[in-house]
């Protein structure tokens, strides 16, 4: 079945960098886009940056994100990576894995990113 496991949240100073990893499983995963979202306390959960599949990969980020974060896949591994960067309280929230395969989205278990000195 498939399988989405994020790792590599925590507790980061302002202004400091986090590596988000993605495991994924039970599916050709060089075959489908990848993407992260992120939910805060109180807010709705929100596409944070997503990759396409293939071999012209292309990534598409929410304006707050440009310029601090960054998507990449790695198809041998079946690893999807955010790497977070100028991190600021703002972008403290539950961090998730998605991926769908149609008709049916995948979310992993999600993994925390507090952003707090």
């Amino acid at each position: 079945q498939v399988q989405l496991v994020e790792s590599g949240g925590g507790l980061v100073q302002p202004g400091g960098s986090l590596r988000l990893s993605c495991a994924a499983s039970g599916f050709t995963f060089s075959r489908y886009a990848m993407s992260w979202y992120r939910q805060a306390p109180g807010k709705k959960r929100e596409l944070v940056a997503e990759i396409t599949r293939g071999a012209g990969v292309s990534t598409n980020y929410a304006d707050s994100m440009k310029g601090r974060f960054a998507i990449s896949r790695d198809n041998d591994k079946n690893m999807v990576y955010l790497q977070m960067n100028s991190l600021k309280p703002e972008d403290t929230a539950v961090y998730y894995c998605y991926t769908r395969i149609e008709p049916t989205g995948y979310w992993g278990q999600g993994t925390q990113v507090t952003v707090s000195s």
